[in-house]
């Protein structure tokens, strides 16, 4: 009893941690909301950091480090704008999931909506945006070359040329986006971004070909800039669980990093082989993947409510007269969808932070997938899903189940011990050891079940958080996003009733204290689950009936067994009793 009671105790510290967290986040400081939920006016004023060329990599073999500055200026915002009286010409490129902005000069990404994602889902007009020029929810992604010479660079100052302003993607698979450049001294530059059907990912190449008279020597360099800032939080929307910033891998481990950290400590700079740099948005990523076999420096740097992550690659390549050479990288801006982060670089899975339960959770949502391809509704899956975990333990959860079938079997014959020793506890401690003993029961079998469910249920609570997949999936009848709650409260009320109808299937704890926290058990959990993701009250009613049904069957077996065995002693007994 000992054991229920501190299971018991420990399953509503928990909840009630978890509940004080949201609490936390909803009542407690709260930092710049992002742009879909709070007004500009609130958006804490950005200042502007010079932006410069990342320095090429130096030894003693290579020309030495350069530095470059922005043609910008602080604008009244805080953001970089342009010097010129001319803005450059933007390209607007539509695919079927992408609307973006490339801007002529450097070719940078400037602009990014997400056409199969809206921001709230009774506005499926109003996109979420990953990149934007626009002061709340600035960024942009640049990519260009540094090199050695005193000249003209292609870097993301350069003006470039495009035959078109507009590209769409039509029949075809791909789409590519063509720009030129020339330095005047016999060295151009054919910048290519091609697009995918069906795919956030940009492939982004650089072909250098020198018809000069001397050896170009540079780099290709990227830099992803946005805006980090922690938006106000909400038990009632799951979605507001973010926050943006930027995120490093060094070939062998991914680091989130703070703002403040950045701020207070510094630059953070790494030299890694098959790293990467993005910036988190909850469901969302935007990314810098560099080629896997290739060298690279990367640092990320903050100032006030704006990161700057750079890379550069390392040793400068050369390329002589008559030569050419191309560079590639890759640029992700869109979902965090784990299939397509996979196809990039398997460690780009590692954006979808699953927390210390990842050993559960990333099996748990590959079984989901699996099941969501045969059946196409996230919320027959759980359900699914649900029933072949409870068939996996089912053997496990027997035994418990077992004892506790017995336990109430039992039960008059505990309160009989109970009323006859009430006066000596170590005595009805005693009579009851030895009644478990006779009768081969384990009071704290009952535990188990419990124990097991919890791994799950919190790793099903954050599948249910990550995974974008998960983001606004409908179910059926009122319940049309898995990922936030249910919008009337009805699937809690549900579960409630399901644990009181579980509770009368199993015996009443002889400790008073105990019996009563049972009781309102339910009416806690109701109010618990009314605020948590209504597909994790989903897969909680389904274990819950299953146990039901589970635990029906066990007690109308044990009942039969033990009516079979007093059957047994007493036609035993009338045997053996002497006739007159």
């Amino acid at each position: 009893m000992e054991n229920q009671r501190l299971l018991i105790w420990a399953t509503f510290g928990m909840l009630l941690w978890m509940t004080y967290q949201a609490w936390v986040a909803d009542y407690g400081p709260s930092a710049t909301a992002s742009q879909s939920e709070t007004p500009a006016a609130q958006v804490e004023p950005a200042a502007a950091d010079d932006g410069g060329i990342p320095a090429l990599p130096v030894d003693a073999a290579d020309a030495p480090a350069l530095t470059s500055t922005d043609t910008a200026a602080p604008g009244l915002d805080g953001l970089p704008q342009t010097t010129d009286d001319t803005a450059p010409p933007v390209i607007r490129v539509r695919t079927d999931v992408l609307d973006v902005d490339i801007s002529t000069m450097g070719g940078t990404l400037t602009r990014a909506n997400l056409l199969r994602y809206p921001v709230h889902k009774d506005q499926p007009g109003v996109h979420v945006e990953l990149l934007s020029p626009g002061a709340i929810d600035y960024g942009l992604i640049r990519t260009g070359l540094n090199d050695a010479g005193d000249g003209a660079k292609a870097d993301h100052n350069a003006r470039y040329r495009s035959e078109q302003t507009e590209y769409q993607l039509g029949t075809g698979d791909e789409l590519v986006v063509p720009l030129s450049w020339s330095s005047g001294q016999g060295v151009t530059v054919e910048k290519t971004l091609r697009f995918t059907r069906g795919s956030y990912r940009i492939d982004i190449a650089h072909l250098v070909i020198n018809d000069g008279d001397t050896v170009w020597s540079g780099a290709e360099y990227a830099q992803l800039r946005r805006r980090t800032s922690m938006n106000e939080r909400s038990m009632f929307d799951v979605d507001s669980y973010s926050t943006d910033g930027p995120i490093i891998y060094d070939g062998q481990k991914s680091e989130k990093l703070e703002r403040d950290d950045l701020l207070s400590d510094g630059p953070f700079a790494i030299k890694a082989t098959s790293g990467w740099v993005g910036a988190i948005q909850h469901h969302f990523l935007s990314a810098v993947v560099p080629p896997a076999d290739g060298q690279y420096n990367y640092s990320v740097a903050a100032s006030n409510g704006i990161f700057t992550a750079s890379l550069i690659q390392t040793p400068i390549v050369n390329v002589v007269p008559g030569g050419e050479h191309e560079f590639e990288t890759t640029a992700f801006v869109g979902p965090k969808l784990q299939s397509q982060l996979e196809e990039i670089s398997p460690s780009l899975k590692l954006t979808v932070d699953y927390g210390w339960l990842t050993i559960i959770s990333q099996p748990l949502f590959w079984l989901l997938s699996k099941v969501y391809s045969l059946v196409a509704n996230w919320g027959l899956a759980i359900i699914l899903v649900t029933i072949l975990i409870k068939g996996v333990f089912y053997k496990l959860t027997e035994a418990s189940g077992r004892s506790m079938a017995k336990m109430r079997e039992i039960q008059p014959r505990m309160k009989a011990l109970q009323d006859r020793y009430k006066d000596d506890r170590q005595a009805l401690s005693q009579a009851m050891m030895e009644l478990y003993k006779r009768e081969k029961v384990n009071p704290a079998a009952g535990c188990l079940p419990i124990l097991i469910q919890m791994p799950f249920f919190l790793a099903f609570y954050w599948v249910l958080l990550e995974s974008v997949e998960m983001r606004q999936a409908p179910f059926a009848f009122w319940l049309t996003d898995l990922s936030s709650r249910d919008p009337y409260f009805i699937l809690p009320i549900i579960m409630g009733a399901a644990m009181l109808g579980q509770q009368r299937l199993n015996p009443v704890p002889g400790d008073p204290v105990q019996a009563k926290v049972m009781q309102v058990m339910p009416i806690i959990f109701t109010a618990f689950f009314a605020f948590f993701p209504s597909g994790l009250v989903l897969y909680w009613v389904t274990n819950t009936l299953l146990s039901i049904a589970q635990q029906w069957y066990i007690n109308k077996v044990v009942h039969e067994e033990a009516a079979a065995r007093k059957g047994i002693k007493k036609t035993k007994d009338t045997k053996e009793k002497p006739t007159p």
